[in-house]
């Protein structure tokens, strides 16, 4: 019976292992389309654009969850981009990651 439920406990974390690393991805993708969307909201372009998306995706690093990327478009997006605009754009652009990233 111990191996049953080894084998349970493996697979539990397995899956969570595969979950967590799926989460990660998408919410990359998800900061770098940001990135991209908020680059071309400040009219960069090219390489300046590039590495807008790069410092995005490096603000997810700061604190678990999603507070500190909005914080980062917020600080550098001017005025007339409301934060319900961020926060849709947020969740519209995780949404399109996550549907990347199903199993096809």
């Amino acid at each position: 019976m111990a191996n049953g439920m080894d084998d349970r406990r493996k697979g539990f974390e397995s899956k969570w292992a595969h979950d967590a690393e799926l989460r990660f991805k998408a919410e990359a993708r998800r900061n770098r389309a940001l990135g991209l969307w908020a680059a071309g909201e400040k009219g960069l372009t090219g390489q300046a654009a590039e590495d807008f998306a790069d410092s995005v995706v490096a603000a997810d690093f700061q604190e678990a969850g999603d507070e500190d990327v909005f914080r980062k478009l917020r600080s550098e997006l001017d005025v007339s981009v409301s934060d319900a605009v961020i926060r849709d754009k947020m969740k519209e652009a995780l949404d399109t990651a996550v549907a990347a990233l199903a199993p096809k």
